[in-house]
Parts: structure tokens; sequence; C-alpha cells
């Protein structure tokens, strides 16, 4: 990419399925491949992989989980675009309802300090209880996504490659954010010996 205005995009991945090119494993080492690849897209941090169990407990395998960071010329709604034809590609079923087993799923968890669409439609997302999280689904882009700061399997891969970055709305930063989880939050996660190249501030 020649394009000096480059944004910070931070991404969540994460596959308990095994998919036609291989087990969880396997399929995220090839969709961090195939993002790498995009036109207008470089990843430019990985972080390990973790062995996490599945949310709700017990409703499928451990999740092989990671982060990415990477730099783009594209905008945020264009690089959500390429990453659901990532997952449609690898066979991402999405009739499958939320939190479900999957082949592959590809978050983007920031962009710059991006706020999107606006405040109160992020802090209304943010607000809502564990079990209306199943039930709702936004129709539109959040940035950042309004569940990061609630997840151990993103924070902790996150804390990796990017733990200074810092939430635009709460001023948090992710190492912040790690550390004010409940333990159950990382309970039963390992890392595992894949990934971690480098670091971004």
């Amino acid at each position: 990419m020649t394009n000096l205005s480059l944004s910070l995009g931070l991404i969540a991945l994460g596959a308990n399925l095994p998919s036609t090119t291989g087990s969880a494993s396997v399929t995220l080492h090839a969709a961090i491949s195939t993002l790498h690849n995009e036109k207008n897209i470089t990843i430019t941090a990985l972080s390990c992989f973790w062995k996490t169990p599945a949310v709700p407990h017990g409703s499928g395998p451990d999740f092989v989980n990671a982060t990415a960071a990477i730099a783009t010329n594209l905008r945020s709604d264009e690089v959500l675009e390429r990453l659901h034809k990532i997952e449609a590609d690898f066979g991402r079923d999405r009739s499958t309802g939320r939190w479900s087993a999957r082949v592959l799923d590809l978050d983007l968890i920031a962009f710059d300090d991006q706020i999107a669409p606006n405040h109160a439609t992020l802090e209304h997302w943010m607000a809502l209880s564990q079990n209306d999280q199943q039930i709702h689904t936004p129709s539109e882009l959040i940035l950042p996504h309004p569940r990061m700061q609630d997840r151990g399997f993103v924070l902790a891969p996150l804390a990796q490659i990017a733990p200074l970055w810092r939430h635009p709305l709460t001023g948090l930063s992710v190492i912040e954010m790690l550390g004010n989880l409940a333990p159950e939050a990382t309970s039963g996660m390992q890392p595992l010996a894949d990934g971690f190249r480098a670091s971004v501030p």
C-alpha cells in the first residue's frame, strides 16, 4: 500500500469447528493468510492463538481465538465487507444463530478511534444485558465492538498486540479493560504456541 493515510483496524478471530481447510487452528492460519493478502490490507501484528471455552459454558467445543492489527486505507465498512466475504469463503453459516459453534468468526473490534454510528447508539449496545445481547443484533456496524470490554477472549489476545490502545468512549486502555474483568471472564483460557509477531501502540 502506497497511501500514507492508513488506519489501524483491530480484528478478533475465532473458530471452534473444522472447515474444509482443516481444524480450527488450521482454519485461523489460512484465514489470517487470506486477510493479509487482501488488497489494501496488511496485518501488522498477530497475537498468539488461545484455547477458549465456548460461551455460554457447554454450548460447544472450545474455541481457538486470536487478534490481529491491520493497516489499511479502506473505510471501516469496506473492511467489514472483506471480513464477511472471507468468513463465507471458509463456509461460515450465519443462519445458525448468535454465539453458536462456527467454522470462522472475524469481528472488526475497533478502527482507529472511530465511534460508529454515534455515541448514543454505541452506549445503548454497550449497556445491553447478556440475555438481550443473545436476542438482539445490530443492523449496522457498531464501533468499537460494543462487547469488547466484557470479553476475555478478545482482551487477553488484544493485550499482546495493542495493550495501550484506548477505547474512544470510555478512555480505558486494553490493559485496563482486561484488569477490570471478573476472573470467570478468562477462566479456562490457555495461550497456544502460535502467532504473536509484533505489537502496535
